[in-house]
């Protein structure tokens, strides 16, 4: 029976995105003192959109599953109290949340999972029994993500072996035909895995969230941290902004509090990293962690960054939909070699809507540039952008038609990334969860100093709920699963 652990003192978080103000509500929740730092002016990690031309640009957070009442996000956020201070709007009303366009074809995902059958056996006739597989194992993964299982099992027993092979793998063996195979290769790239790196547990999970229910804001991305912000603040917690965490102290092999890059000290008996363990490597004395633990971070393969273009169009010409569209190419046997994904929604000024295009892209095409930071690297990066930017608007116009009133909003590589929120390379997902890598980063949240934690998308998953999941988590490896179970799964919705 795992012990119950009593938590005393202060609590400090390093990092202000979702999954750092996550364990700091629920920390709070649970009348410990919070502190969050955080080194950038304002909170909220890649939650917080940004404004140019008077037009919200969104960043980390386009669409969001599992949100309707009862559903798993959905009793993440009613549990830390920001369900009401969020507007969000549904997305699928007409049948679709995302449409997969490719070269030959086109697939449309739907709300329900039986939906999303019903559409696979209508593109896919000759492949029943392989279906009929996928659903059985999606179902599984699906009433173990509704349930919240993975809160409530400690030690993940509700999971088989099967689920943390290749997903890739998997449809190979069922004989998947190439077109089958790139449908269900795209919700991999939610997390930033290719579909045959990708475990199917992981799989499942990412494509059941989004099928029980998918949603979008209807505000922008700062109202939603604010909104994390504000419920930790009115649970006694506090907020450090604009100056960050230059080294944590660690004494007799436990954490004893930080130091701040302005020279201010803050001592806590626990001290929760929401951020890349590399990051959290690089704040630590050079003798604290044992060398296995810091050669097995060294060694991990992080997801590719994104490259970006927002643009403002004429809403007239340009009706904003209530459905994400993905322009994938694929590879003779279905692998997909690349895609856009594309998002035309209200811009909240008259006349005007917003594209949003995005696509993964790796550090190396802008390595020139590695050494530079935000707002200074010169006018050669500003063309390299705009030359790649157009031809993100040349596919563009051949889904929408010209597009009447452009302007560009903005362009940002993984290098804004890196910069804003201090990920290696500018990895907008964090670690690589692969098949590969899957022992590397099973002991992560165990770094061997006492009342030090990870938390947040690097501890269990990328996506908001993956992250916020992951904290969760966390707070269970604090406090014990018995105290955990009484205090806080016992105040679920």
């Amino acid at each position: 029976m795992m012990r119950e652990r009593r938590v005393h003192g202060d609590v400090l978080i390093i990092g202000s995105g979702v999954g750092g103000l996550t364990a700091g509500i629920i920390m709070s929740k649970l009348n410990h003192r919070v502190t969050v730092v955080e080194k950038n002016p304002l909170p909220g990690g890649l939650m917080r959109s940004y404004v140019r031309s008077g037009i919200e640009c969104p960043v980390g957070v386009h669409y969001m599953g599992s949100l309707g009442k009862g559903q798993p996000l959905r009793r993440l956020w009613d549990y830390l109290g920001v369900t009401s201070l969020i507007p969000v709007e549904r997305m699928g009303v007409n049948g679709v949340i995302d449409r997969y366009i490719f070269d030959d074809f086109t697939f449309d995902l739907p709300e329900s999972i039986d939906a999303f059958e019903d559409n696979l056996r209508r593109a896919f006739p000759l492949e029943h029994s392989q279906i009929v597989t996928i659903m059985g194992d999606l179902r599984q993964i699906s009433r173990s993500l509704f349930s919240l299982d993975m809160l409530m099992s400690p030690e993940r027993n509700f999971l088989s072996p099967d689920n943390f092979e290749s997903m890739g793998e998997r449809l190979l063996r069922m004989g998947c035909s190439a077109r089958l195979f790139s449908v269900l290769g795209v919700p991999s790239t939610l997390i930033g895995v290719d579909l045959r790196e990708c475990p199917a547990f992981y799989y499942h999970m990412t494509l059941a969230s989004y099928l029980l229910s998918s949603w979008r804001l209807t505000c922008s991305g700062s109202q939603m941290a604010d909104a994390f912000v504000s419920r930790l603040k009115l649970q006694g917690g506090d907020v450090v902004i604009g100056d960050g965490v230059e080294s944590i102290q660690v004494e007799s092999g436990r954490a004893k509090g930080v130091v701040l890059q302005s020279g201010r000290i803050l001592e806590a008996e626990v001290v929760i990293a929401a951020v890349h363990p590399g990051i959290l490597i690089a704040m630590l004395p050079a003798d604290a962690l044992r060398p296995a633990y810091a050669e097995r971070v060294a060694q991990l393969e992080n997801t590719k960054g994104l490259f970006s273009v927002n643009l403002a169009v004429d809403a007239d010409a340009h009706e904003s939909l209530s459905y994400n569209i993905y322009r994938l190419h694929a590879e003779e046997d279905g692998t997909l070699s690349h895609g856009i994904f594309h998002q035309l929604r209200d811009s909240g000024q008259s006349g005007i809507n917003v594209l949003s295009m995005m696509a993964m892209n790796g550090i190396d095409e802008w390595r020139k540039w590695e050494g530079t930071t935000s707002g200074r690297r010169g006018e050669d990066y500003v063309e390299a952008k705009e030359e790649k930017a157009r031809i993100f608007i040349d596919e563009a116009s051949k889904l929408f038609g010209h597009l009447r009133g452009m302007k560009i909003l903005d362009i940002y590589t993984p290098l804004t990334i890196r910069d804003r929120v201090k990920s290696p390379g500018g990895s907008a997902y964090g670690i690589l969860r692969s098949t590969g890598q899957l022992m590397k980063t099973a002991s992560l949240k165990r770094t061997s100093i006492a009342g030090l934690f990870l938390a947040g998308q690097n501890s269990l998953a990328p996506g908001v709920m993956g992250t916020m999941l992951g904290s969760f988590q966390t707070v269970r490896q604090i406090i014990g699963h018995e105290r955990f179970t009484r205090e806080v799964m016992g105040d679920f919705p």
